[in-house]
């Protein structure tokens, strides 16, 4: 397995796969571990959480140079990135014990309550485009529900991965609870299927979701799926459109183009479609492209070259099908993953930009005829992650966000973000299950029911 430099394209290291031979004693021993780690108190697991945290911001500054080298994350993105991962386990570690504790039903039982309990050994199959994000939103209320961690990480970060195992376990953490380990994806269904395993959690693309849930189904095991997304952002006739274009190019680029809950397709209703293009393309265009490692840099590069490819071809068959370059939209020569900051006009049905999802720095402008139509193009997507509406009657975009958007997180005008505080997921094609606040920690517990006569 090998790590490339996106901004250079020069090999930063092989690792060598793990054994299925290894991985057996792996899980064997994690299993060993989770046990013992299911019977400590919640104070003591929040302590080490708390100590994470700790070592996560003591570290911020070389594991957000990791990330600019491994998957070209600037560094000023990089740095918030591990400063939200300190959050989370911070959030954990006070308010598990109040999400797990026993929950009593009046029934015509003498006593009925209900216990959260963890399952086991979870499997997290991660993707790197926020590569202590995600595994951490996922690990810190896992491992405080007294869940044990096995990471099968994507191979673009896996220097991310081996730092992440070590801070845990620097924190004194039994070292067989949480496990990092090297597989091909093809590789992957045998340790899905494990006795070992007692549940996957994965975030990545919709058709890696579909792979993971087959075989997780074939075991009866429980999966969270955390997959692709093309967030529509509505932007209507009386909405603050300075605000709007700010806040749809902050989301449009963010991690370079590259998070499943970026902003990707701009509906904007005909009275004020102008005045929003003239904005935001001025926006867009005052974003600086460069070295992940300049701190004025806003957009580094894809993380993979396959990935900008792929990008390009998306555009150019949107391009070829009717729809208008106005930025960008030509792929640069020499080294490194770099894609331009880019805007696609006259986007509309059967392109790839308005059906399929845009992993990168382009933005696909749709023109609505009005707000029912607007609220009409942001459903028809097989996605259904996030979504944001954009008006200066808050009531009625509420209401909107509330009653008539397809989207497991809805906002009104913000761009989409993800909070320890609040569950995060989506509905359709963009997956199912709960992370974060009360609902993620529940995610992977037994919850059983005690009667008693």
């Amino acid at each position: 397995m090998k790590t490339i430099n996106p901004t250079t394209g020069e090999l930063i290291k092989e690792y060598s796969n793990t054994s299925l031979e290894e991985i057996e004693k792996i899980i064997a021993r994690s299993n060993s571990a989770q046990k013992k780690w299911a019977r400590i108190k919640n104070s003591e697991r929040a302590s080490f959480l708390s100590k994470i945290a700790d070592l996560l911001r003591d570290q911020k500054k070389e594991l957000s140079e990791l990330m600019a080298l491994e998957m070209g994350k600037p560094l000023n993105q990089g740095i918030r990135e591990i400063e939200k991962c300190a959050w989370i386990c911070e959030f954990y570690a006070e308010k598990a014990s109040e999400f797990l504790s026993i929950q009593e039903v009046k029934t015509d039982a003498s006593k009925s309550y209900l216990t959260f309990n963890p399952l086991g050994v979870v499997l997290s199959i991660m993707p790197w485009n926020f590569p202590f994000w995600q595994l951490f939103r996922f690990a810190a209320p896992a491992l405080m529900a007294g869940n044990g961690v096995i990471l099968k990480h994507a191979e673009v970060t896996s220097g991310c991965a081996l730092k992440m195992e070590e801070i845990i376990h620097k924190t004194g953490i039994p070292k067989d609870l949480f496990r990092t380990i090297f597989v091909s994806n093809e590789d992957m269904k045998p340790i899905i299927q494990h006795e070992g395993i007692a549940a996957i959690t994965l975030t990545g693309s919709t058709r890696a979701g579909k792979a993971v849930a087959s075989q997780a189904g074939e075991a009866l095991k429980k999966t969270v799926l955390e997959l692709g997304g093309s967030d529509p952002y509505i932007i209507l006739k009386d909405a603050d459109i300075q605000l709007a274009a700010e806040k749809c190019a902050i989301s449009r680029l963010v991690n370079s183009g590259q998070s499943c809950v970026a902003a990707k397709r701009f509906i904007v209703v005909e009275e004020v479609y102008e005045e929003f293009l003239e904005k935001f393309t001025h926006i867009l265009k005052s974003k600086k492209i460069g070295d992940p490692f300049d701190k004025d840099t806003d957009v580094g590069p894809m993380a993979r070259i396959d990935l900008r490819d792929e990008l390009h071809d998306q555009v150019e068959k949107s391009i070829k099908a009717g729809a208008r370059a106005i930025l960008g939209c030509e792929k640069p020569e020499g080294a490194g993953a770099y894609y331009p900051i880019s805007i696609l006009t006259n986007v509309t049905e059967g392109m790839p930009a308005y059906n399929e999802e845009l992993f990168g720095p382009v933005a696909a402008i749709i023109k609505a005829e009005d707000e029912a139509d607007a609220i009409r193009i942001a459903n028809d997507s097989m996605y259904g992650l996030g979504a944001a509406i954009f008006s200066k009657d808050v009531e009625k975009a509420e209401r909107i966000a509330a009653e008539k958007l397809e989207a497991g997180c809805c906002f009104v005008n913000d761009f989409v973000k993800s909070d320890p505080r609040l569950p995060f997921g989506g509905i359709k094609q963009s997956g199912y299950g709960r992370e974060l606040g009360l609902y993620g920690i529940r995610e992977f517990v037994n919850t059983k029911t005690v009667w008693v006569g």
